[in-house]
């Protein structure tokens, strides 16, 4: 039980964790799920084989799992502080217990008697020899050793291995004795055939994800689900015998579902993925139905249905305690599944929110309705006296029980559970309807007669262009558009009309009803920055004159640099007014206002990072009375920031950034201050997908780091942007040491999103150190008279060079790109007064101010200053 309350705590506080989603895995599968496996596999041996356990067997027992959940515990120290040894040594600590399991299993098996299901105690053996090489694989992953393929046999080898052949090899026994009644005849045979299929299968999905393309690990899953098949034939044929009727049998139905569902979703990716790395960016979305779905409500029905048996205290005790873990069965099962099901998908955040909840208190109400079993089992052990209150006791148990079995008693609940989460959905959609394109609908007829002909026209979505991005309709007739996006990333279709596909992810297809055609339309793809870079459609009515234009009462913005070539800024079409018109650079910020923390945060330690990146929509004030929302890095679970995290290391660190995409649209990340490859670590990823970053940090200085999806430079301007400081060998110590990145806001309406056409145009709004306006004029950075003071400067851009200054002040030392260009006590007894940085570029000044007062920190392109590039750096006396 301590794995599921650990598991229900980090749920609850996973947005303020690092590594927050392979928390949850590992705690479920390899805490919870892998601690029931080595009980109750070896439970359920000693009845296959009617044995019984000795002390020495006891001993053995309680030992290893002593020994697994030592391993468990260091194997999520390891990944969460992070240190691989702990992690190594944690991996080979599970793999040698699982091994001493399975060999412990084995010797009762030899020693045994004949017996019918005696062969069903070698697929605890055969899963028994599958963990360790998927710890093994666990612990290279962990080293960030080939991760995308090994991340695929790891899933494969512990998922279906180990948990999944457990599970199928217990339920041949253990699900007619849930239903009460008999195993049908052949069952025997038949999980005896699919011992054979199921770890080949598994194997074959490894393999092919070490050493084959995609497509070769279709076959792999396609026997595993063969495997599956054959074992579930007399299942199925049980469960019609006897349909379930309570909570653990329905949980158990449910589970199974999910891993079929799983296997199907699996194929399909491994099917149109044409390399591995592309199946893992995807594989996010399998996540939730393999471990919430499958591993979860089958850990969660089978306990339901030991644990009153196991707790004993007679007939009674076990009617009780099993009628009150069945309270609310299938509202629970309804709003699990309905649930999952929502979430599982690339959804809008909010959309996802309700549905994690959703499954999240389903799952988590086992917790509190386990106390009331064991309660309630504890009192009917107690009440012993014969009377007439314990018959009406007996009676209302057996009542409790067979109330689900009652036609129509599942139907009820479970529809409400399903409206439940329903409404839910539609509240979340209603709280963002941009989220699926809703839009106000206009008609194109333009008046014009309907021919009764239908026009269909298939375009493809791909490379920032509709193909064919110009189609000709004749005036009265229908059109209707296919839409299929063959790109890599999250694209729509939005007519004039308002007319939309909604978000379509790679692969995606809608049909889009422009209706019947008396004008000629305008359409265009409203990702950000996606119309300015030239993906727009032109709708042309055949036969309608000149004059057949836009909707009446609506106009066109032209682009301010239109000129621009292979541009084509037409405008956002926006109908709020620019957030710039509250801009006042004389007002002060809000009571209470705390500057973003300058101060350089200390080298990380270690020299290996483990870090998670989560992009997220943010909500954010970037000066007085100005809000927008900004596409944010946040760190380890942190909310986001503009500009991002400051990840501080020295010469030779390598840092491992696991890049989450939790907004709604396709984001990136691209870090200056490693050397690789640009393919894969820095490919557009879309919601609800990961992938994993690695460099090494080989030469010195300040480097940027930022999103290099198209149009790069509206996702720079939104705030996805930050530093990565590498020390110079032999840093001095300084008595001070910030970090400032100067960079431009292009306002779009408030509470909107950057404005593209600004961006465009190169004509900022405002310009801000650490993303807002003059912010350390009002909460100033402070030195002491006589200290050393370092400055970090970055140039973030991403349009507009930086002068930057010190008023009052003199530069004794200044660093820039990688190498300094003046250092302290020079011969020619020189001094600096200006860090010129172009975009991108950065360094540090150091400067030790000789008075108190007040010393402004500005660009001193001076309009640029008088914009909100401002600060004040306040020296008190000694």
């Amino acid at each position: 039980m301590f794995w599921l309350l650990a598991l229900l705590v980090v749920t609850l506080a996973h947005r303020f964790l690092p590594a927050p989603t392979w928390l949850l895995v590992h705690l479920l599968l390899l805490g919870a799920v892998t601690n029931a496996i080595v009980v109750w596999s070896t439970h359920f041996a000693d009845s296959v084989l009617r044995s019984r356990p000795s002390r020495r067997g006891v001993a053995g027992q309680t030992a290893r799992l002593w020994l697994l959940n030592l391993g468990v515990a260091a194997v999520v120290a390891g990944m969460t502080i992070p240190q691989w040894f702990s992690v190594l040594i944690g991996g080979i600590l599970i793999g040698a217990v699982v091994l001493w399991h399975g060999a412990a299993l084995a010797v009762r098996m030899r020693r045994s008697l004949p017996a019918r299901f005696k062969p069903t105690v070698r697929y605890y053996l055969v899963a028994a020899g599958l963990l360790p090489l998927g710890a093994a694989a666990g612990i290279l992953l962990a080293r960030d050793v080939d991760h995308d393929r090994l991340v695929v046999a790891h899933m494969a080898i512990n998922v279906l291995g180990w948990v999944g052949i457990t599970v199928i090899g217990t339920l041949v026994t253990l699900w007619a004795t849930m239903l009460r009644t008999r195993i049908v005849d052949g069952a025997e045979r038949a999980a005896a055939r699919a011992l054979w299929i199921l770890p080949a299968s598994v194997l074959a999905i490894a393999a092919a994800a070490l050493w084959a393309p995609p497509w070769v690990g279709v076959i792999g899953i396609a026997g595993y689900l063969a495997g599956l098949t054959v074992a579930a034939v007399p299942l199925v044929k049980e469960a019609r015998a006897k349909p379930p009727h309570s909570y653990a049998t329905y949980s158990v139905a449910a589970g199974v579902s999910w891993l079929v569902v799983s296997l199907v979703w699996l194929g399909v990716l491994a099917a149109i993925s044409p390399t591995w790395s592309a199946f893992s960016a995807d594989l996010g979305v399998v996540v939730g139905p393999l471990a919430a779905g499958f591993a979860a409500q089958v850990l969660l029905g089978a306990l339901s249905y030991l644990l009153p048996v196991v707790a004993g205290g007679g007939p009674v005790a076990v009617r009780a305690a099993t009628a009150v873990l069945d309270r609310g069965a299938a509202w629970r099962i309804s709003v699990i599944s309905v649930g999952i099901a929502v979430w599982a998908p690339p959804v809008p955040s909010l959309v996802a929110v309700v549905g994690s909840a959703a499954a999240l208190v389903g799952l988590a109400s086992f917790l509190p309705l386990l106390g009331l079993a064991l309660r309630a089992s504890m009192k009917a052990r107690r009440d012993t006296a014969p009377g007439p209150s314990l018959a009406e006791r007996r009676e209302q148990a057996a009542d409790a029980t067979a109330a689900l079995a009652r036609p129509g008693r599942f139907a009820g609940p479970a529809a409400a559970g399903f409206a439940i989460v329903a409404l839910a959905v539609a509240a979340a959609v209603a709280l963002n309807p941009a989220d699926v394109g809703a839009a106000p609908v206009h008609s194109a007829a333009g008046g014009a007669a309907a021919t009764g002909q239908t026009t269909v026209v298939k375009v493809q979505a791909y490379g920032m262009r509709f193909h064919p991005e110009n189609i000709s309709v004749p005036v009265g007739n229908r059109l209707v558009i296919d839409v299929t996006n063959t790109d890599t990333m999250v694209h729509d279709l939005v007519l004039d009309t308002g007319v939309t596909s909604g978000r379509l992810q790679p692969g995606q297809s809608a049909t889009v009803d422009a209706g019947v055609v008396g004008r000629s339309i305008e359409g265009w793809c409203s990702i950000v920055g996606h119309r300015q870079l030239g993906m727009v459609m032109h709708i042309t009515a055949v036969g309608a004159g000149n004059e057949a234009g836009a909707i009446a009462g609506t106009t066109s913005t032209p682009s301010a640099s239109a000129d621009m070539p292979g541009m084509q800024h037409t405008g956002t079409s926006a109908d709020s007014a620019s957030a710039a018109s509250d801009l006042d650079f004389m007002a002060a910020p809000p009571k209470g206002f705390k500057a973003h923390d300058a101060t350089l945060p200390p080298v990380l330690p270690g020299t290996v990072h483990h870090i998670t990146f989560t992009v997220k929509n943010t909500d954010t004030e970037v000066a007085p009375g100005v809000r927008q929302t900004l596409w944010t890095y946040g760190e380890n679970g942190q909310s986001g920031t503009m500009p991002g995290p400051v990840l501080h290391g020295k010469l030779g660190d390598t840092f491992v950034i696991h890049l989450v995409n939790d907004g709604d649209m396709g984001h990136s990340v691209d870090f200056h201050a490693g050397e690789l490859a640009p393919d894969m670590p820095m490919r557009t990823i879309n919601p609800g997908q990961s992938l994993d970053y690695t460099f090494t940090a080989n030469r010195a200085g300040i480097w940027m780091y930022h999103c290099s999806t198209m149009p790069m430079s509206a996702h720079i301007a939104n705030g996805m942007f930050g530093a990565v400081v590498i020390d110079p060998p032999d840093l001095a110590p300084v008595d001070k040491s910030y970090v400032l990145v100067a960079s431009e806001l292009y306002l779009g309406p408030q509470d909107g999103s950057v404005d593209v056409n600004k961006v465009a145009a190169m004509k900022p709004d405002a310009l801000v150190f650490n993303g807002y306006v003059n912010q350390y004029d009002a909460d100033p950075l402070t030195a002491t008279v006589g200290e050393r003071v370092r400055i970090w400067v970055l140039d973030a851009g991403p349009n507009e060079p930086l002068a930057f200054h010190v008023v009052g002040g003199q530069f004794d030392t200044v660093f820039l790109e990688g190498a300094y260009l003046l250092r302290a006590g020079n011969a020619e007894s020189g001094g600096s007064q200006t860090l010129s940085l172009a975009p991108s570029q950065g360094g540090f000044v150091e400067l030790t101010l000789p008075q108190a007062g007040h010393y402004p920190f500005v660009s001193h392109i001076m309009t640029n200053a008088e914009h909100g590039e401002h600060g004040i750096l306040q020296v008190l006396p000694k």
